[in-house]
């Protein structure tokens, strides 16, 4: 029996794009999950990359595809080869009020949802997916916060991460939430601050990019990480590009994010090559 109960995936006979919607029973939320999934169009093949696209504050699992179009554009590159085949997998934050910042609560633990139940759920559902599938973390706004945290904090997991007009301090998110502050966000010191885990995880880092539109409302805030991890020796990149805290431009600079994936999995592949 399966730790996250019984998956209930949508009927392929009404599923368009190559989209596919997954909702299970999660240990972390306590409670059931929602996953919008991109599986390219191609015959079985395990061990394809996995994706994680994190989503912003009042935003769900469907915003990445019916507001980015984040399938589209990766169904383009693949078929194009500019990329190697990968699934999307975009989870909702846990949806409670009205952003979670995927951080860990009392009541409900948005963090391991991320980390543990769905890369691990997805693995034990579809066949494409494997122990050596990549991982890969990228996200915008509340989800850059996400996915660069996480993807510090839990180095050893994730291949390479890549975020788009990242909150960096979690009073920038505290000031969207109209509810739930007190419960919200965490009074610990490392948890409040994408620095702090960037820095204390230096040495076994991830490939680290982020970038940030240079009319967003963010981009001091990213400008000031960037200068931070600079004088800390951080490995990482950081791209500015014109543009602004909108969908538009976190669905163009998205294909920033799976080049950079692509040519992490293809490092890989060389290393793991190299050995043999």
């Amino acid at each position: 029996m399966s730790r996250f109960g019984k998956f209930e995936f949508s009927d392929p006979r009404f599923e368009r794009d190559h989209l596919r919607f997954l909702t299970f029973q999660s240990p972390a939320l306590r409670g059931r999950g929602d996953v919008c999934l991109f599986i390219p169009p191609l015959p079985v093949e395990q061990g394809l990359p996995l994706v994680l696209l994190l989503h912003g504050v009042y935003c769900s699992h469907w915003a990445w595809a019916l507001k980015g179009g984040a399938h589209l554009t990766a169904l383009e590159m693949v078929v194009s080869g500019e990329i190697p085949p990968m699934i999307l997998a975009m989870p909702s934050d846990g949806l409670k009020w009205e952003g979670t910042g995927y951080l860990p609560q009392h009541n409900a633990d948005y963090e391991r949802w991320i980390v543990d139940d769905v890369p691990d759920a997805l693995r034990e559902a579809i066949p494409q997916l494997s122990s050596e599938s990549p991982l890969f973390l990228c996200g915008f706004s509340m989800g850059g916060f996400g996915a660069l945290r996480l993807g510090a904090k839990y180095a050893q997991r994730f291949c390479a991460v890549s975020a788009h007009s990242s909150i960096t301090q979690t009073d920038q998110f505290e000031a969207l939430l109209t509810s739930g502050k007190e419960e919200l966000i965490p009074c610990v010191p490392e948890e409040r601050s994408l620095a702090l885990w960037l820095i204390a995880k230096r040495p076994n880092l991830p490939e680290i990019r982020f970038d940030c539109g240079t009319a967003d409302r963010y981009l001091e805030q990213n400008r000031s990480l960037h200068r931070e991890l600079s004088n800390e020796k951080v490995l990482h990149l950081y791209e500015e590009f014109e543009g602004g805290h909108t969908w538009m431009y976190w669905q163009t600079h998205l294909r920033d994010s799976l080049r950079f994936f692509a040519q992490s999995a293809r490092n890989k592949q060389t290393q793991r090559n190299e050995k043999k």
